[in-house]
């Protein structure tokens, strides 16, 4: 008896090529059933597609509710329908028990892209990248493809071709757009459309912040140093690991240790070692809690290396950082694509102090250093400036955005299905 075994990344492919064909035999049918139709209709059939969702917001996990949850509020305070589809089963959207805001889980993985390959609707905005790269396809029902990046630096670190095919792209800052264009251009593909609209997520952690300030008594502080890494092998843990733990704790200051979600489940050997060997008490702690808030607030100087907590920890909590010398692999990332150091690696020695490993037996003379240092504080300023323009409008402006496009997209229906109309008009009275 012979079994046999197809590996994921096989499963995956086939799973997406049947996909695919079976997309196209649906589209091809309803094609050919439409111009039937509008034959035997003698043009009366030419009007909009009453069935097209105006607007769909699609979020691949929940934990972009934070960037989502200001537009899906500004859309219910509107009383706009919108259509928010969502590949978690337990996203907060679900919860809300919004009226006008129709929240719905379509499937996880293939089973999302399935249904989204389908999706007929004339906008779609989303913060996920791959589109008409992977699984998850431009469906021929779909008019118009929206992005948005989470975070508020240059855009480069998403995996090759991440938005390329989208058609317009929301950005925080002038930055985004620079860099957009650049790569546009050495990839000789069209420039789509940009729009300056600033960043949900990060105008709800300001207002946050402000809110936990006026109850701020600051008694019984302790000076806390927070270790943020990312994750992979050119991460900080993975470089230092012990040595880095072991100068921090001798510092004698509070230390916690964030380490990256993916650490967790990705590096988990190495993750439960270090855990071993740097047991948690009262001045050394490992924070693992889903929401990094209170961590982020607490603390009064932040070690990290690439990771996008870089621009909450400047921008919003304005304090300064110590990054650590480790190089990010750009290969598999648009970066790679640019001629140029990365944008939020080359501004990094203007927020903070480049942290090397013989720096570690002098570490509390480096924290000390970089406290209260005022070229760092005119260095967030700057670069708040140039990535995170617009402060405190973004779901306005992400939703006038969205349906000024939908309505424009509309009124083109409208038109060219009057224009279709007249010409049948026009072909039944020659024939006569």
């Amino acid at each position: 008896m012979y079994s046999l075994y197809i590996d994921p990344g096989t499963g995956s492919m086939l799973f997406t090529i049947v996909i695919g064909l079976i997309s196209t035999l649906i589209f091809a049918f309803r094609d050919k059933f439409l111009k039937l139709k509008f034959i035997m209709s003698g043009g009366k059939a030419a009007k909009i597609d009453e069935n097209k969702l105006p607007i769909v917001i699609f979020a691949d996990h929940k934990r972009y509710w934070n960037l989502f949850e200001p537009v899906c509020d500004e859309f219910e305070r509107r009383e706009q329908v919108c259509y928010y589809w969502t590949a978690s089963p337990d996203d907060p959207a679900l919860d809300k028990g919004y009226k006008f805001v129709k929240a719905e889980f379509i499937g996880e993985g293939n089973k999302a892209f399935a249904r989204l390959n389908m999706m007929n609707a004339r906008v779609c905005f989303s913060t996920t990248p791959g589109l008409d790269v992977y699984q998850w396809k431009r469906s021929k029902d779909c008019n118009y493809y929206v992005h948005i990046f989470h975070a508020v630096d240059e855009g480069t670190g998403l995996r090759m071709f991440g938005i390329d095919f989208y058609d317009a792209l929301l950005t925080s800052g002038e930055i985004q757009e620079t860099t957009l264009r650049k790569i546009e251009d050495v990839r000789k593909i069209p420039h789509k459309e940009c729009h300056m609209v600033g960043n949900t997520y990060m105008d709800s952690l300001k207002e946050r912040y402000e809110e936990r300030k006026k109850t701020d008594t600051g008694e019984g502080k302790e000076f806390t140093v927070l270790l943020a890494p990312s994750w992979g092998p050119d991460s900080i843990l993975n470089k230092f690991g012990e040595k880095i733990l072991k100068a921090l704790k001798d510092t004698g200051y509070k230390i916690i240790v964030r380490p990256h979600p993916q650490t967790i489940i990705n590096e988990k050997d190495m993750y439960e070692a270090l855990v071993a060997k740097f047991p948690e008490d009262e001045h050394f702690i490992w924070d693992r809690s889903n929401d990094n808030f209170e961590t982020l607030y607490q603390s009064d100087i932040m070690i990290t290396d690439f990771s996008g907590i870089i621009f909450d920890y400047c921008y919003v909590f304005d304090r300064p950082l110590i990054y650590a010398d480790t190089k990010m692999d750009t290969a598999p990332y648009d970066a790679a694509w640019l001629d140029e150091e990365v944008w939020r690696l080359a501004i990094l020695p203007d927020l903070g102090k480049k942290l090397e490993e013989k720096d570690f037996p002098n570490m509390k003379e480096v924290i000390d250093s970089v406290s209260d240092n005022e070229r760092y504080a005119a260095g967030r300023e700057k670069y708040r400036n140039m990535s995170w323009q617009i402060i405190g409008n973004a779901a306005e402006n992400i939703v006038d955005y969205l349906i000024n496009k939908n309505d424009e997209l509309k009124q083109i229906e409208l038109e060219n299905a009057e224009e279709a109309k007249e010409a049948a008009k026009s072909d039944k009275s020659k024939k006569k």
